[in-house]
């Protein structure tokens, strides 16, 4: 399962074409959002997140389902806070790219943005 791609442009609903590919963490989801210009595009996790998630149901070892937990709890609060519109794509039957979507935001510095969202959790 990857749980991260980086894209430079807009996310079709088809399968999407990465520029880079590695796991994300919550710090490293917290640092995209801070240095992200409007409009670019972040897949965080591909799978199916509640189930992805959830202590009986995911096939994922502990550490890796918490880290996940973490990433989504800290895409949620970045949503709330106005920073990145969340969607998804249904890439398969019960398979989905989550994907955040940085908005345009006014002149607040990256490393306060960082800063709060991590102290939000």
């Amino acid at each position: 399962m990857t749980m991260a791609r980086l894209m430079t442009g807009p996310c079709p609903a088809a399968p999407c074409t990465p520029a880079a590919s590695s796991p994300i963490t919550e710090i490293g989801f917290c640092a995209w959002v801070a240095q992200a210009g409007a409009g670019e595009v972040l897949v965080y996790h591909r799978g199916f997140l509640v189930v992805d998630t959830d202590k009986l149901l995911s096939t994922l070892p502990t550490e890796a389902r918490l880290e996940l937990r973490r990433l989504a709890d800290a895409a949620f609060r970045a949503a709330e806070q106005g920073l990145v519109h969340l969607v998804q794509a249904r890439l398969a039957t019960d398979r989905f790219a989550y994907i955040a979507i940085a908005r345009p935001r006014s002149g607040r510095s990256g490393a306060a943005l960082s800063m709060r969202l991590l102290e939000a959790a």
